[in-house]
């Protein structure tokens, strides 16, 4: 296969047709899946962490990097113009799946992370001032409190928190509550990656709106398993991680309104992020290229774009209807352990669930499933707010992908028996 063959390939007809839903051969896409861990198949329940990765993700990035490695933009060698027509392609992918109206929209990023910091600085820090008030929630990541912290510590702006439930959830009534004429900011996590709470984000949005505040999104955890389109959101700026959706490490997208990131200094100096530079003064490029100093993560960016190939092929739908099985059925073999609490009980939840074992630390809860083959989460998930919310320092955590079984559920609770039995 040609050069130009292969990155036209990246950019795939708009017309892509649903395979039935096969566990089996989506478990064969991916690789590590046929590990064996302490001589026991991998069972891995760890994806709200990260997504492994499919094959056809992994061979774009080797293809990449085998056949057609060069920098992006300005190269006017073959190379070059291959990898920049990749990279911008991918762009263009992402701007289809998120539904956004224009290329420009999209931002490639480190994470999310970087995305909300690029936000809380470049907008925040520009436009907030003293008085004005920033609204989060109770559920957030850390990098979706710790920029807005930042962000308030240097306008002289107020952060508020919405609190939730002992299920874990925010009430539209206490967000609404939380919003006044002060609020100019509102970050909500879309799915909680410590709980697995889903947020009714379309309509707390639209209550920022009316209250005139902008809002950002963190999609980390929710575009792997829910339809997203940002203009139906209608949000500001929303914020994916490539890693958690079957994709590569190191890469991100901020999608954001084309008036908001006008209304935006680039966060970053530095090469392509310009249109002229003399000592006296700079001019920036047009978006969204502004925002991308440097060489970004072009293999990375080619790697999403298989990523976002893959859930489309599979279909976000059948995807959400497989998880929500998994979620149904591992709520209720798990919570009937003796001894097992479930930590974040909303009525709407993403495949994740919580949980603590009376008597048991969650650290040793994962390092004897680990010899099990059971790979989980322990620890605060970035997120310890929500376990001072909860008076807790930590909790386990099983998180489901695409292409975990109902099998899978029952070795991890025939783990917890294990777990169970030898700190009774």
């Amino acid at each position: 296969m040609s050069t130009a063959a292969r990155v036209h390939d990246l950019n795939p007809p708009e017309d892509r047709a649903r395979e039935p839903f096969d566990v089996a051969r989506i478990r064969a896409e991916f690789p590590v899946l046929q590990e064996c861990i302490y001589g026991k198949p991998l069972v891995y329940l760890d994806n709200a962490a990260t997504t492994q990765k499919p094959r056809a993700v992994i061979d774009a990035i080797v293809g990449f990097y085998t056949h057609e490695n060069a920098n992006i933009h300005r190269g006017v060698h073959y190379l070059s113009e291959q990898a920049t027509m990749a990279y911008e392609g991918s762009r263009n992918r992402v701007r289809e799946f998120l539904g956004a109206g224009e290329s420009a929209e999209i931002v490639f990023t480190r994470g999310p992370t970087e995305s909300v910091n690029l936000v809380a600085n470049a907008w925040g820090r520009r436009h907030l001032k003293p008085g004005d008030e920033v609204v989060i929630t109770g559920l957030e990541h850390h990098s979706n409190i710790v920029p807005w912290q930042m962000a308030c510590a240097a306008t002289g702006a107020v952060l508020k928190v919405v609190p939730i439930t002992d299920e874990g959830e925010v009430r539209l009534d206490d967000f609404a509550a939380t919003l006044s004429d002060r609020t100019r900011f509102v970050a909500l996590s879309h799915m909680s990656n410590a709980l697995g709470t889903i947020n009714p984000v379309k309509e707390m949005t639209a209550l920022a709106h009316e209250r005139g505040a902008g809002v950002l999104l963190d999609g980390a955890q929710s575009v792997a398993h829910l339809d997203v389109d940002v203009v139906d959101l209608d949000c500001e700026f929303f914020a994916l991680s490539a890693h958690k959706i079957y994709g590569p490490t190191g890469t991100g997208i901020l999608y954001g309104k084309r008036d908001w990131l006008e209304r935006m200094d680039p966060y970053q100096g530095g090469g392509d992020m310009i249109e002229t530079v003399t000592f006296e003064h700079t001019t920036y490029a047009a978006l969204p290229h502004r925002f991308e100093a440097g060489t970004p993560n072009i293999s990375g960016a080619i790697g999403l774009t298989r990523a976002i190939d893959f859930v489309d092929r599979v279909g976000i739908k059948a995807i959400a209807r497989h998880e929500d099985g998994l979620l149904a059925y591992a709520t209720e073999v798990v919570s009937a352990i003796p001894g097992v609490r479930l930590v974040g009980t909303a009525p709407r939840k993403g495949a994740i669930v919580s949980f603590v074992l009376e008597g048991v630390h969650p650290h040793d809860i994962g390092t004897l499933l680990d010899l099990e083959g059971v790979a989980i989460r322990v620890g605060h998930h970035c997120a310890q707010p929500v376990m001072d919310r909860f008076g807790l320092p930590a909790t386990a955590r099983a998180s489901f992908a695409v292409y975990n079984t109902r099998d899978e559920v029952d070795i991890l609770v025939a783990g917890l028996e294990k777990v169970r039995k030898v700190f009774s």
